[in-house]
């Protein structure tokens, strides 16, 4: 794994109804995340932030008449300038994006593939592969996952370029307790491997570890999708879309440890931290201990 990390934020929050992610970014900085990694020989570059419009600044600022899709030319924008920042990226460096919503996925993953078939780990309570059509809220944030499987508005599945950008195949969904029936019915259709929580309790985190490597690995490029809402809300209770009976403390890291220790894994989103629903920034703290793991901060 690379030993240079470049740090993009993307302070948006216009891909869901809740006000807040938006301030992710700038919660997992203060965290000092640069000196912690350098304590185990990463070197950090940081991009700063994509430009996201202020929601308020939209639609005349009536944010009660707004939601759903239309703020999507926005996110379009954010997204796409996303794309293009990580692809001038070296080769060599490792790109880590802040989110923002789980939107800033559709910018992300393109930008890091470079057009080139890559594995994604979406570590997630929700599997956000609604489309307009089927989602129950119309936000954007639960949609990510499947514009890049080339399902639902065209304008955000032809983000960076026409048509899907990750095949069905290529994507493991982790930490699962929440699916709505129509994202349901495509995931079963298109054979994406989810393991809900159901597994992660049967089977345990180093089978699913094991699972995740032995389909990805063949692959020269895998991205990390790390939502702050697949830890469980008793430690991570910093996120607007809480769902009860996530991951621990210990399931978490060992999963970023296993992945690290397979050396599969060549970027990385870290998203839906909400420091307004924060404790001490208990959430953007354990999201960059998460990444250290990853990156191949160990104990001995």
């Amino acid at each position: 794994m690379s030993k240079k990390v470049a740090v993009l934020g993307v302070p948006m929050d216009l891909g869901q109804g809740r006000r807040g992610v938006d301030m992710g970014p700038s919660a997992l900085r203060c965290t000092a995340f640069e000196q912690a990694f350098a304590e185990f020989g990463v070197e950090v570059q940081d991009l700063g932030n994509v430009p996201v419009p202020v929601a308020e600044s939209l639609h005349g600022g009536d944010l009660a008449a707004a939601g759903g899709m239309v703020f999507l030319e926005a996110i379009r924008s954010a997204c796409a300038e996303t794309i293009a920042t990580l692809q001038r990226l070296p080769a060599d460096v490792f790109p880590i994006v802040l989110g923002g919503d789980h939107s800033v996925a559709m910018g992300s993953v393109p930008g890091v593939s470079r057009g080139e078939r890559i594995g994604v780990i979406w570590i997630d309570a929700h599997t956000d592969f609604n489309s307009p059509e089927s989602s129950p809220s119309g936000n954007i944030h639960g949609m990510p996952l499947a514009a890049l499987c080339g399902r639902g508005d065209p304008r955000l599945v032809d983000l960076g370029w026409p048509g899907a950008k990750v095949r069905p195949e290529d994507v493991v969904i982790i930490g699962v307790r929440s699916v709505d029936a129509g994202e349901r019915e495509q995931l079963r259709r298109l054979g994406v491997t989810v393991h809900t929580m159901k597994e992660v309790d049967r089977l345990g985190i180093p089978r699913l570890a094991e699972d995740a490597v032995a389909r990805l690995k063949r692959l020269s490029r895998v991205h990390v999708s790390l939502d702050a809402d697949v830890l469980d809300p008793e430690i991570a209770p910093g996120v607007g879309t809480p769902v009860q009976g996530g991951l621990t403390y210990r399931e978490a890291h060992l999963l970023m440890e296993l992945l690290a220790d397979a050396g599969i894994v060549t970027s990385l989103d870290l998203v839906e931290v909400n420091p307004i629903l924060d404790r001490e920034n208990r959430t953007a703290a354990m999201m960059v201990e998460l990444a250290a793991s990853l990156l191949g901060k160990s104990i001995l």
